[in-house]
């Protein structure tokens, strides 16, 4: 059976943020933001896609100074983008998705 791709974590943004967060154990939302070249907004509203799909942790640890906003992947995340790149690999590589073409 040919992995499905999915449709949460396939938004560009969204797919470049899982890719980053699945090289390290957690990130500051300035760094996301950054590393994706929007404004706050947009990282946050990526962000929070993520994170009611239970793909993304957030957390505001408490402390001295300006409190800043963490992201980390949860284990479903993890998961979850591990089988979306299997999908995109299978699509590459021209496994069948039950669909035909005609040379």
């Amino acid at each position: 059976m040919t992995p499905a791709l999915n449709e949460v974590i396939h938004a560009p943004n969204r797919l470049r943020i899982c890719a980053f967060l699945s090289s390290v154990e957690q990130a500051e939302f300035g760094v996301i933001r950054d590393m994706l070249g929007v404004a706050d907004s947009v990282a946050s509203k990526q962000l929070k896609a993520l994170q009611e799909a239970g793909y993304v942790r957030l957390t505001k640890p408490t402390g001295k100074g300006r409190v800043k906003t963490w992201a980390s992947l949860t284990a479903e995340g993890r998961a979850a983008y591990e089988d979306h790149v299997a999908a995109l690999k299978a699509l590459i590589a021209g496994v069948s998705t039950g669909r035909t073409t005609e040379e």
